[in-house]
């Protein structure tokens, strides 16, 4: 059995000025759906960008910012847990803080539980405190619920020394040491989460969503983007 971390941002859910591109998310769901059926165990981490991203913002208070950002992924994660069940995976959703009756509250113990039952665990709510990102939640939850890996879906396919958009000569890596993307700051996941990934030994996997069975392919080994080694 592999239990694995999936994150997803926001961003990635929309498309063309559309908060929410069903295709996508269906296109996620299928590909979520064949992992559990083929005994994967997967839990999902989704970013708030589509909704809100309060950091760029100087008119309003940090930690009032991150809230609206944390109850943004809560909304992402209810939207494509209902498209998932739609699709006929049962999920569950989790949040560091209540939130009436819309989720559960996190633990350890039920969010293993319901992992081994093969539902598909959506983390909401990052850590529930601010200045934290949704990087550091991933990382947080795949420590806790001791999952195998991380699995990184970006719109780039992969982990490059410099930005490919500024750099036309910037050098893509299949494989980096987690030691190198701190030293060399290169932006996988943010800097507490790089650092929490290195001292409990939790490898990652980057990646292009928008590659046509593109987690699929990346979970199986049929992989194009960029392994982080610990």
């Amino acid at each position: 059995m592999k239990r694995i971390l999936l994150k997803l941002s926001g961003e990635a859910l929309s498309n063309e000025g559309k908060r929410y591109d069903d295709f996508i998310i269906n296109g996620i769901a299928e590909q979520v759906k064949r992992l559990v059926m083929g005994g994967f165990q997967v839990g999902i981490v989704i970013g708030g960008g589509n909704y809100w991203r309060g950091r760029s913002s100087e008119n309003i208070d940090r930690t009032k910012a991150d809230q609206i950002g944390m109850l943004a992924t809560v909304m992402n994660c209810i939207y494509v847990s209902e498209m998932f069940r739609s699709c006929g995976i049962e999920t569950e959703i989790l949040t560091p803080f209540q939130c009436s009756t819309f989720t559960t509250l996190f633990s350890k113990d039920f969010a293993v539980k319901s992992l081994n039952e093969g539902k598909v665990v959506f983390f909401a709510g990052g850590t529930g405190h601010p200045y934290f990102s949704t990087d550091t939640g991933v990382l947080l939850r795949a420590i806790e619920v001791d999952a195998d890996g991380i699995y990184l879906a970006k719109a780039i396919d992969g982990v490059y020394d410099s930005d490919p958009k500024k750099n036309p000569d910037a050098k893509k890596y299949d494989e980096v040491s987690i030691d190198e993307v701190i030293a060399k700051n290169l932006q996988v996941v943010d800097m507490t989460a790089s650092i929490l990934a290195r001292d409990n030994k939790m490898p990652m996997w980057v990646f292009d969503l928008t590659e046509e069975n593109s987690i699929i392919n990346a979970v199986s080994g049929t992989f194009t983007g960029t392994k982080v080694t610990v």
